[in-house]
């Protein structure tokens, strides 16, 4: 399970191994953001599995760096990093679930950002309690046990089990969208829309998780290739799956940034009399139209 040395992750070890969970492997990735205070987290966590006598697996990665050298945000080079060293271990140790600390909270600030950045459903269904997630040919089954918690019941816990846990001071931070969300903009509307609108939010989110399930069975012989995509046959398609079809492509791909005008450029490609057949990507990539193939360069 990836364990950050936060309350949460810390809640969900502690209530993991109460339950009796005796094959847990903790892992944990110093991405050297936060300088001393990012080593202090890494030699908590490894103290926290040392008492609980649980396997460790500590991974260190400059994330800064990485974000710099890919052109990505701290927020997307760091979750990436993540994921990767989760595959790496999950590779070497051999197993394929993780748990994951996740609450009903981040559930709702990520379906806010989600739907600001203009996002279909798939977009705002993006957290769900069980996943699956290819990472470098690694199929990661993703379980978040906390998805229906809020906040203040894993504060509850964990006062009443006088966890230890380390606070990372970043959370305070205002410049992140997800901050200015929790501290700002999600009390704001409570206020003065005078209801709680999380529980709303939730179950939007939820409702969108079960329909993009059913709608991914449905769509898996939608008829395009693993590598490259066919003109005809998307073009054959009702442009909700020619929409998704590009966006599972671009994600398989490894394409960042994916947003909605992306797809509509690359479904643009579709046209008959279409005059551009190139499409810029970041990192010197393009996607190009030739021969009755879209495909990536």
């Amino acid at each position: 399970m990836g364990v950050s040395g936060g309350r949460d992750s810390i809640a969900l070890l502690h209530s993991l191994v109460d339950l009796g969970y005796k094959k847990l492997i903790v892992c944990h990735l110093n991405h050297q953001l936060r300088g001393r205070s990012s080593d202090a987290d890494a030699h908590f966590v490894e103290k926290l599995a040392a008492k609980y006598d649980v396997d460790l697996a500590l991974g260190s990665t400059n994330v800064r760096a990485l974000a710099a050298k890919k052109k990505r945000s701290i927020e997307t080079a760091a979750r990436e990093a993540r994921y990767s060293f989760f595959a790496t271990v999950a590779t070497r140790r051999r197993c394929r679930t993780i748990f994951l600390a996740h609450h009903a909270d981040d559930l709702v600030e990520t379906f806010l950002i989600n739907l600001f950045r203009g996002a279909g459903t798939t977009g705002l269904s993006a957290m769900r309690e069980v996943a699956t997630r290819r990472v470098e040919d690694v199929d990661l089954t993703i379980v978040r046990p906390l998805l229906g918690v809020w906040r203040d019941k894993i504060d509850n816990y964990v006062q009443k089990h006088r966890l230890k846990f380390r606070e990372d001071a970043s959370n305070r931070d205002l410049a992140p969208l997800r901050n200015r969300l929790r501290h700002r903009i999600i009390p704001y509307l409570e206020k003065n829309i005078g209801r709680n609108i999380r529980s709303s939010i939730w179950r939007t989110a939820a409702i969108a998780a079960e329909e993009e399930a059913w709608i991914d069975m449905a769509s898996k012989d939608s008829g395009a290739p693993d590598i490259d995509l066919s003109v005809e046959k998307l073009r054959a398609l009702p442009v909700a799956l020619q929409r998704r079809t590009i966006l599972k492509w671009l994600r398989d791909e490894k394409v960042a940034e994916i947003g909605f005008d992306l797809v509509e450029r690359i479904r643009s490609l579709l046209e008959r009399d279409a005059r551009i057949a190139k499409i810029n990507l970041s990192q010197d990539r393009h996607v190009r139209r030739r021969a009755g193939k879209i495909f990536i360069e």
